[in-house]
Parts: structure tokens; sequence; C-alpha cells
């Protein structure tokens, strides 16, 4: 072979060597675009979730939603209503907008009331917004939040009775309205104040309240009311359903050889009568 053939070859050899060179080079660039590509998207991706908990009104995430005053419980979720050292407990999840929930209000508020002012039971309360997600609106949630605003004021039971006394039919979504609330407010002395009514006009707790349904959620219950005595449930035994003198014999029971609370008795909401004639 000639020394010609022989260059003719090697050069050949050299070229094809160099083109698979540069394609290993283009993949390996190719390659790294994908990769980088990738990594900035996953990283738009986690701003974006950040974003969006940062915003999510502390319904779960790693900062807890604003609590109304004295609120207790996990993630503060709980009004307590009560002599804090009474030996019985009673926990109640309501919806302002449950009718079922206002005529357990109907039936026990006044052995309810009479068991606190004695020091004998507190009472825990969750609120939740079933209603509003079964037929829409904002009713309970709206409802809620000015509960929790009556709660900054001390004056949540008074103002818990008042809306059950005047309590709109279930498909009636009256609550959403905050000019009714305030409006109902009025019937509880000392209550409309501008720190109230600006808390209710700006849904202060909406996330607390939003915060607190999802926790009933994951809770196990399912209907409200859930009424539990020292956390037993008491009141879903449709076979022995609960009275109110059954339910002064549960306490006393419970109670027994146990000192009563140090509790002060509270101002009762207005009767129904009265509050139908009290000014708004």
């Amino acid at each position: 072979m000639s020394e010609k053939n022989r260059e003719g070859k090697r050069t050949a050899r050299e070229r094809l060597q160099e083109q698979r060179e540069k394609e290993k080079a283009r993949e390996k660039r190719k390659r790294a675009l994908i990769v980088g590509g990738s990594i900035v998207a996953v990283l738009a991706i986690a701003a974006v979730i950040g974003v969006v908990a940062a915003n999510s009104g502390g319904s779960g995430g790693t900062s807890a939603a604003a609590s109304p005053a004295g609120a207790t419980g996990t993630d503060k979720l709980v009004i307590p209503s009560g002599a804090t050292d009474a030996p019985s407990t009673l926990t109640v999840y309501e919806d302002f907008r449950c009718p079922a929930c206002g005529q357990f209000e109907k039936n026990y508020r006044d052995t309810i009331h009479s068991l606190q002012d004695s020091g004998q039971l507190k009472v825990e309360y969750h609120l939740v917004r079933i209603i509003d997600g079964n037929l829409g609106g904002t009713g309970s949630l709206n409802a809620g939040n000015a509960a929790a605003c009556a709660q900054d004021q001390n004056k949540f039971r008074e103002f818990h009775d008042v809306l059950y006394e005047n309590q709109p039919s279930e498909t009636d979504d009256k609550f959403a309205k905050k000019s009714y609330l305030l409006e109902l407010a009025g019937k509880v002395p000392g209550l409309k104040t501008a720190a109230f009514t600006s808390c209710v006009n700006d849904g202060t707790y909406d996330a607390w309240i939003k915060a607190s349904n999802t926790a009933f959620g994951k809770s196990g219950f399912n209907s409200t009311p859930t009424v539990l005595l020292n956390g037993k449930n008491i009141y879903a035994d449709t076979n022995n359903p609960l009275t109110p003198d059954k339910l002064k014999q549960l306490v006393a029971t419970a109670n027994k050889g146990k000192p009563a609370g140090t509790a002060t008795p509270s101002v009762s909401a207005p009767s129904p009568s009265s509050s139908a004639s009290a000014s708004g």
C-alpha cells in the first residue's frame, strides 16, 4: 500500500473519531440541559407549593391560624366555657346552621348552664361548618367567626345562645350576612364594640374555623352535634337517648367524690321573648 493510501485511511479514521467525539459532546450537553431544566422545574414547583402553604391560613400547615382569646386544645381549636377546674368536661362539636344542633341547644341549654354555673361541668366547643359544605354558602363560617369574636369580648356563651335562638332554617343562609350577625350581637349587652364589629367584618377567625372543621374531619366523627362526656359519646345512641335528667345523673356519677370547680355564674343570654324585643 502506498504512503498516500495509508495517509488517506488514517485521515479518514481521524475524521471518524473526531465526528464521534463531537457527537458525544453534543449528547453530554443535551443531557446536562435536560437535567438542568428538570431541576429548575422542580424548584419552581416547590416555590409554588411554598407560596400556597404560606397562604393557606394555618389549616394544617406549620403556622397555626390566629385563635380567639383563651382558646385551648390541640392547635388552640377549642373554645372553653365554664370553670377550668370543673371535674367533668362536655365536648361539643357543633355547626350554627345545623338544625339538630339547634334542637340540642333548645333541649339542653338550661341544664348545661346550671351544671356550668355550679362548677360541675366545663364545656369545650369545637365550631365546624358541615352545612356550608353540604348546601353551599358561608353561614356556618361567618357565624362561627362571629362567635369566636365574641369570645374575645368574654361573651361567647351569651352570643352562642343568641345565635341558636335566632337560627334560620337549614336552607336559609341568613348567617352569611355579617350585617345580620351584627344585628344579633346587639342583643348581648356590651358585645357590639368597634373591635367586635371589625372582627366580624374582617373574618378574623375564618382560617381558625376552617382549621377546626378540618380537624373534625379527621376526628372519626361525622355529624353534628357530637357530644362527649369525659371523652365518651353520650348522644349517638338512639335506642337509649340522652335527656336533661340523664345528663345531670351522668355528671353526678362522674363527679362523685370530686370537688366542684370554682365557677362564677355567667350572665345568661336574654330569653327568646326578650331577645325579640331587643333593639339591633
